[in-house]
């Protein structure tokens, strides 16, 4: 069978080539083409367009760089046309992937269309339901609530796995019962968030740690050098690649929101989450107008119930993070709550391997 995947960043390619990898197992004759990155390149897939032109994120990026999207999109519509493919398999990056499907499901009626790990709408932009379960012969999520969410609308999306589960359990980290005398600042991955986030988390955490004897280790992010941290760090501050370590060795994190901090929690380490926003304070008020969930971190959404705090926009302060922290540090039974609700969350992910439970169902999707 012939799959066309489209991946738009770089997780997107990482999720993507895991599936590949899935899918030849099950399907040795597999073609795969597709928009996407180096890893889905690596695994024998034929790139039309690589994600690096089409990764822009924010609105200011998105409006600078229209031209570009729109060409995109067209290679995109045009090679879906020229190759005909059985499957086509969308991975999130909505406003265009979304675009693509309408074409193939007008045009090409005979491509079974797979969205695996489909859009947040259950967090905002829950109208995208409808279009997604209109345009998708399979809905392939990744956290275990998408059920229920697609279910109340009358839609099914069928949970195969949690792939950050997989890439943790696969790092085999011995995580010792004591931990090291070590805060954990996980900044983010692209520059604006690592501007935004680390000084005030810095100073938090200079704060805590000369009062309780602690070290700071900051976690840089793959595409970012050493040289955009270390203005900012003092000489007993450190900067390390190994994030998963970090995390396995240290007291406490702080953790900038995104998958980060479901991945502190699946490996045990006490964590509060921070994020900025401009203009925080108005959109605090706009809060339960613009997001569908009360909560914003990962952790917490899947638990359904506030098991780490969630420092966001306004709340993100020096002061509101240090109390945080000393918390974490120093009050035992607070600590051990969370960890216990850390194992509750594990024991709602699973174990199954997001990939494989993907590649089984669009596999037999085929064969029915």
């Amino acid at each position: 069978m012939k799959y066309f995947i489209i991946a738009g960043e770089a997780s997107g390619d990482m999720h993507a080539s895991a599936l590949l990898r899935a899918l030849k197992v099950r399907d040795p004759k597999a073609v795969f083409v597709g928009l996407g990155g180096d890893k889905m390149q690596a695994e024998g897939c034929r790139l039309y367009v690589h994600y690096r032109e089409m990764a822009y994120m924010g609105y200011v990026a998105v409006i600078r760089n229209l031209g570009k999207i729109r060409r995109n999109l067209m290679k995109a519509i045009e090679a879906v046309r020229d190759e005909k493919p059985d499957v086509l398999i969308l991975i999130d990056y909505p406003s265009f992937n979304l675009k693509v499907a309408e074409y193939c499901k007008h045009y090409l009626p005979q491509t079974k269309i797979c969205y695996y790990i489909p859009p947040k709408v259950w967090a905002w932009k829950k109208y995208r339901v409808h279009k997604i379960a209109r345009l998708s012969d399979l809905i392939l999520g990744i956290f275990p609530f998408e059920e229920d969410f697609y279910a109340q609308y009358g839609y099914k999306c069928t949970y195969v796995g949690n792939p950050t589960v997989e890439k943790v359990k696969g790092e085999k980290l011995k995580v010792k019962g004591e931990r090291e005398p070590l805060i954990a600042l996980l900044p983010g991955s692209r520059p604006s968030e690592v501007k935004n986030c680390l000084p005030r988390m810095l100073e938090a955490a200079r704060r805590v740690a000369a009062a309780e004897g602690l070290r700071i280790e900051v976690a840089g992010a793959p595409g970012l050098p050493d040289d955009f941290y270390t203005p900012l760090l003092r000489q007993n501050e450190t900067l390390t690649r190994d994030t998963y370590s970090l995390l396995a060795r240290a007291k406490a994190a702080v953790v900038n929101s995104g998958t980060a901090t479901l991945e502190a929690a699946l490996i045990g380490c006490p964590e509060v989450a921070v994020y900025h926003l401009a203009f925080g304070r108005l959109l605090g008020l706009l809060r339960p107008i613009m997001f569908r969930t009360p909560w914003f971190t990962l952790v917490n959404i899947i638990a359904r119930k506030t098991v780490i705090q969630e420092l966001l926009a306004y709340l993100f302060t020096v002061d509101n993070v240090e109390a945080e922290l000393r918390r974490l540090i120093t009050d035992e039974a607070y600590k051990k709550d969370m960890l216990a609700s850390y194992e509750h969350i594990r024991s709602i992910l699973g174990d199954t391997p997001a990939a494989e439970g993907a590649a089984t169902l669009i596999t037999s999707s085929q064969e029915s």
